[in-house]
């Protein structure tokens, strides 16, 4: 009876861990993914000439899901392992990175407002940094998650910046 019981309640624990793996990750992809379809057409961004280290737009989407899905799981990983608790800035920070990373489609492609995209890039990059750090005394996992979500901030920078003299 009391290892009816046990199994009963790891079952529940699993059902709970994944729910919120599921929360954690859908809801980051699903703002990303919204503001792809409202923002994401480009039209103003593939008709300007640009340098062949440009990435096509379709690939900008498809990296910003990508990174919108990495952060999701390490943001996860860290709050699994108590990390949002207590003193630590760890979760404003993540929230500041998935407000700052869902405005360069609209600042880019919809109001060509490149000096701004460039800002809301370099503060998000610092952000993410931050995040990074914080996710590292907690979880190595969640660290390791975070690198390429690093490297294409700096991407998007480094594209606002071209953008300006384009």
């Amino acid at each position: 009876m009391a290892s009816q019981t046990l199994h009963d309640a790891k079952k529940s624990q699993a059902r709970r861990a994944l729910r919120s793996l599921a929360i954690g990750i859908a809801v980051p992809f699903s703002l990303t993914l919204t503001i792809i379809i409202l923002f994401g057409s480009g039209r103003r961004y593939n008709s300007i000439s640009k340098p062949f280290w440009f990435a096509p737009l379709w690939f900008i989407n498809m990296a910003s899901l990508a990174s919108s899905l990495f952060m999701g799981l390490a943001a996860w990983l860290v709050w699994a392992d108590g990390g949002f608790q207590g003193e630590t800035d760890a979760m404003s920070l993540y929230i500041a990175h998935l407000s700052l990373s869902i405005v360069w489609h609209p600042l880019v492609l919809i109001m060509a407002a490149y000096w701004l995209a460039l800002l809301s890039s370099i503060v998000n990059f610092c952000t993410l940094f931050m995040c990074y750090l914080r996710f590292r005394k907690i979880n190595p996992f969640a660290k390791d998650l975070a690198k390429p979500c690093l490297a294409f901030a700096l991407y998007l920078s480094l594209v606002s910046f071209k953008l300006m003299f384009i």
